[in-house]
């Protein structure tokens, strides 16, 4: 054969294998090239996996991760150095093969067991065959955090038992980079939010924290705004003040240019064991990506902070002594005592103590009082104390439309006892057992007051107030439920206060028999109707409310004789209960022919009739609603995009402060006019579903009301906060400091 038959066959040998080879390979899908697993060990890391095929590889600077669940944060990535290689589009980059390990730390504060974590990655084949960008959404699970043991008894006893028995503690201390982790992420193209995760038993001092940028860059860092931190004597540097578990800060960013850059972060701390050991001053630097622009700030960030007050009372709380703090909340709950949620709770305490007639006295009555606040105020502190640290509104639970029915129904059955139509006792079993364990509690009755008062502060005033979030947050956010507990206990006992008042006060006024004491629960039986239909409107249409409030008035009327005419030898007291019949049956008709034109006011029943130039009805705000905090933040976008202020406002049905405020504050002329060039959001969050709750941790709020002010460039102007209601002159002043 011709030799240059034979190079010419070799040649096609060596063609037709490599094309075979080629064609074999086929080049594998992305998800097999690069098979990506995902998994935590613990709710604060996790771990990720890439298996990469033999002839591929992956691009180190293509590789981005993003959480797409709200409550948690990502920290800077783990990444191992890869392999330098030339890349005939890219030039110089750095790939990985055959397997990348990667460690993402989580800022996990809720302790979410779920994350959605949004993962971007780009590889070749090494035959020269690059794939497109990949995105890959992973649904890790994350394990539940150890519990926690709180209460400063519990920390000192086990303070007081390590230092006794030393050798029985000993470890080894951490690593500086384990016992203090710096984090940083973007919130927003203007904003930094740096973290350092603290561990158990480690401290940082709060003048030692600085976080500044590195190198040439047209982005500056806003002076770093650190909370208050815990007070604390140290042997080196005397009074310091020091973080633990965790600090967390928004670093406001001022940015010369909108294009996208790189900017590098190197943080400054130090901190000490609590055994005595300090570490030497620290530092740790990190990359962040900051995205291109759409505006700049017009102004730059205001430095100084003010608080809003509820910080302000979760500073005091940090800082004053036990007797004051409890002396402050003890007055603020006698503020808290003239609010609409505990007006219900008045004739509920007197239905009970008329209830038991001619059997009462001055001493019984206050013991019946003393019982239902008692047990009033140890509910709301237990069930405050759980919504701090599981971060839910459990009084919000008990606004479910059929509790609201059958508490509403209980009411009934202890107004008609009342008329006389049955007569309410326990079992003759029960009495007995009652009666032999002790003489003073042999009808049961503190037992029934107590379980009422429970069930009031459950169900009667779920309210929402300024110094009850600050023990909340307090609470939340230190683990103390010693000191915030007893907060919350001394501010309900002061709402209680003037119900033991009233208590002491009924032995001597009620009547012991006789006519009068008929007549007395008869009264206080209307009151007990009049408490049900109050509830019963949280879970009615107006309309339906509105006659029931009819009916209460009408048929009252006529037992105090409005329609009967008066003998020549009555009484005065019978004339002044027949004139006040009479008003209340003209208001009742009122309010029936209110509801046939269409009204559901029945504090108005007349209104919008056209019977006067000013019978027209006020309108309050036009509202746009909100119901996701992917929602809220479109709003609040496209609202900074149009150079708006925003107002989100937090409702519920159930919130009687919601309402006050929705029908004297909102509807006032000067308050309008204020808020014409804002854009006023709401928030209903009546159903309390997932998406409700997540608003309201997006701020840290219990429940309503709450009303939340971003200013035109979209940041919250914290110190303007209101949370609880305010009449329509206080929130004008809190309008007028925006």
């Amino acid at each position: 054969m011709p030799w240059h038959r034979l190079i010419l066959l070799c040649l096609l040998a060596v063609f037709l294998r490599t094309a075979a080879a080629l064609d074999s390979q086929d080049f594998l899908p992305p998800e097999q090239a690069f098979k990506l697993t995902a998994t935590a060990e613990t709710p604060d890391k996790v771990e990720l996996h890439w298996q990469i095929v033999e002839g591929y590889h992956l691009y180190r600077d293509k590789t981005k991760f993003q959480s797409q669940t709200e409550s948690i944060q990502l920290g800077q990535a783990t990444m191992p150095e890869g392999i330098g290689e030339h890349d005939p589009s890219l030039g110089e980059v750095v790939v990985y093969r055959n397997a990348l390990d990667v460690t993402l730390p989580l800022i996990n504060q809720n302790h979410e067991t779920q994350l959605k974590l949004l993962v971007k990655y780009q590889g070749c084949a090494d035959a020269g065959v690059c794939y497109p960008p990949q995105k890959m959404v992973l649904d890790v699970v994350l394990p539940s955090a150890p519990p926690v043991v709180n209460g400063n008894a519990i920390n000192q006893f086990v303070k007081g038992l390590k230092g006794l028995t030393p050798g029985l503690f000993s470890s080894e201390l951490l690593p500086p980079e384990q016992a203090f982790q710096f984090f940083a992420t973007l919130k927003d193209p203007h904003t930094v939010q740096a973290t350092w995760q603290i561990a158990e038993g480690y401290y940082l001092y709060k003048d030692k924290l600085s976080v500044k940028t590195e190198g040439s860059t047209q982005t500056r860092l806003t002076p770093l705004q650190l909370p208050e931190g815990a007070a604390y004597h140290d042997a080196e540097f005397g009074q310091v003040q020091i973080y633990r578990n965790q600090i967390s800060v928004n670093i406001p960013l001022l940015r010369d240019s909108k294009a996208a850059e790189t900017i590098k972060l190197l943080a400054k701390f130090q901190g000490c064991a609590d055994r005595g050991v300090c570490y030497p001053p620290m530092q740790s630097e990190v990359s962040l990506d900051l995205p291109a622009a759409d505006t700049l700030p017009q102004t730059k960030p205001v430095v100084a902070t003010e608080l809003s007050e509820q910080d302000k009372i979760v500073n005091a709380l940090r800082h004053d002594s036990l007797a004051l703090t409890l002396f402050s909340f003890f007055g603020f709950g006698l503020l808290l005592a003239f609010t609409p949620c505990v007006f219900p709770m008045i004739p509920i305490l007197s239905g009970i103590i008329v209830g038991h007639g001619d059997r009462i006295g001055t001493r019984k009555a206050f013991m019946l009082s003393l019982s239902y606040v008692f047990a009033s105020a140890l509910m709301y502190t237990v069930f405050g104390v759980l919504a701090a640290l599981f971060g839910s509104n459990l009084q919000a639970t008990f606004q479910e439309p059929w509790v609201i029915a059958v508490f509403s129904g209980l009411f009934v059955v202890l107004s008609l006892s009342m008329f006389g139509f049955y007569h309410l006792e326990l079992p003759k079993s029960l009495q007995a057992v009652l009666h032999n364990s002790s003489d003073k509690h042999r009808d049961g009755s503190y037992l029934g007051a107590g379980i009422m008062g429970a069930l009031s502060s459950l169900i009667v005033g779920p309210c929402v107030a300024a110094p009850l979030a600050a023990a909340l947050i307090y609470i939340g956010q230190t683990g103390d439920v010693v000191l915030g507990g007893s907060a919350l206990f001394v501010m309900a006992m002061g709402m209680g206060a003037p119900l033991l008042l009233l208590g002491a006060s009924a032995g001597k006024l009620l009547p012991k028999a006789g006519d009068w004491l008929n007549a007395t629960k008869a009264v206080f039986g209307v009151a007990m109707l009049a408490v049900a239909v109050w509830m019963l409107s949280r879970i009615l249409p107006a309309a339906v409310t509105m006659f029931l409030w009819a009916l209460l008035l009408v048929i009252p009327a006529i037992f105090l004789g409005a329609i009967d005419s008066l003998p020549e030898s009555a009484s005065g007291w019978h004339k002044l209960w027949k004139g006040l019949g009479i008003v209340m049956l003209v208001f009742g008709i009122l309010q029936l022919i209110g509801l046939s034109a269409g009204n559901g006011n029945p504090l108005q029943p007349l209104q919008g009739m056209g019977l006067s130039a000013q019978a027209q009805p006020v309108q309050g705000l036009s509202f746009q609603r909100v119901a996701s905090v992917t929602e809220l933040d479109q709003r609040i976008e496209q609202a900074s995009a149009s150079g708006k202020s925003v107002m989100l406002d937090f409702y519920a049905d159930w919130c009687v402060s919601c309402k006050e405020m929705e029908a004297y504050t909102f509807t006032d002329s000067q308050v309008k006019q204020q808020l014409a060039n804002f854009v006023v959001l709401q928030a209903d969050v009546t159903a309390n579903n997932e998406a409700d709750k997540a608003l309201l941790k997006r701020f840290e709020l219990i429940g309503p009301p709450g009303i939340i002010f971003f200013g035109a460039d979209g940041r919250e102007r914290t110190a303007q906060r209101v949370i609880g209601y305010q009449d329509a002159a206080t929130f004008l002043k809190t309008l007028q400091q925006l």
